[in-house]
């Protein structure tokens, strides 16, 4: 079992986001120590956390997390990653076009010239 200190080294999640993961029982700890309330994780700890680390970089709410977390199956996974890719894709082609709209005005701005 690792202590919170070394568990959040493993994975790369702050001892707050650990302890507020903990709060909100998105990644609770597998044992807390009633004597000094350390809290213990272990390696099915770390593979929770290492999926929270992935949703959190496709930039998944929190409810979107836990709802993954909750559905233990992970059915509905693939569907909000599409989802997530979708949008990410029209934000692409949004920019893409503003990126285009700032050249052409730039473009007739130095016609003058």
């Amino acid at each position: 079992m690792y202590k919170v200190g070394e568990f959040s080294k493993m994975t790369g999640l702050s001892k707050e986001a650990l302890r507020y993961y903990s709060d909100i029982k998105l990644l609770e700890p597998v044992y807390i120590n009633p004597d000094n309330n350390y809290r213990y994780y272990d390696n099915g700890s770390y593979i929770v956390a290492m999926l929270l680390v992935q949703l959190r970089r496709f930039d998944f709410t929190i409810q979107e997390m836990k709802s993954v977390i909750e559905d233990e199956s992970f059915a509905n996974l693939e569907n909000i990653l599409r989802e997530k890719k979708r949008k990410i894709e029209e934000e692409i082609q949004e920019l893409s076009s503003k990126v285009d709209d700032i050249d052409e005005f730039l473009r007739i701005g130095n016609e003058g010239d």
